[in-house]
């Protein structure tokens, strides 16, 4: 795309570079939020003894099948993420459904280690509202 492409989407109302920036957060957060479910999960697998476990909580699983649970979904996620940089529309509904998938495994994943999983939560909530803001190019510019 040339300068006078980018000139001309931006005449017609279309912030591309911004869409585009928008993208390129998700999928670095992505990759970021999957390499630490990868940690988490290599914790728990490894130590039990890292976390502390809330004695009264509803959702009480096993912390090691956590460990999985956190290491599979920490993989998938990060290639969601970087499958994000080729910008296909696949890539977008993946990352937004593994963002939702890797909300409710923090969620439940609370009683272990709240701080992080609160944070983890919020970054969720940002990748899936980039994702579903920003535009899909199509050619030159932006579907609308």
């Amino acid at each position: 795309m040339t300068t006078a492409d980018v000139r001309r989407d931006e005449r017609d109302g279309d912030p591309g570079g911004w869409r585009t920036g928008w993208t390129v957060f998700a999928g670095v957060m992505l990759i970021f939020n999957g390499a630490m479910a990868i940690l988490q999960g290599a914790a728990a697998i490894g130590k039990d003894d890292v976390f502390v476990s809330t004695r009264n909580y509803v959702y009480k699983f096993d912390l090691t099948g956590w460990g999985w649970l956190h290491l599979s979904l920490g993989i998938v996620v990060v290639l969601a993420g970087c499958a994000l940089f080729t910008g296909a529309l696949w890539a977008r509904i993946v990352g937004v459904v593994l963002a939702g998938f890797s909300m409710i495994a923090n969620f439940l994943w609370l009683p272990h280690y709240p701080f992080w999983s609160v944070i983890i939560i919020a970054i969720d909530a940002f990748v899936i509202w980039a994702l579903c803001t920003g535009g899909v190019r199509h050619g030159r510019g932006y579907a609308r």
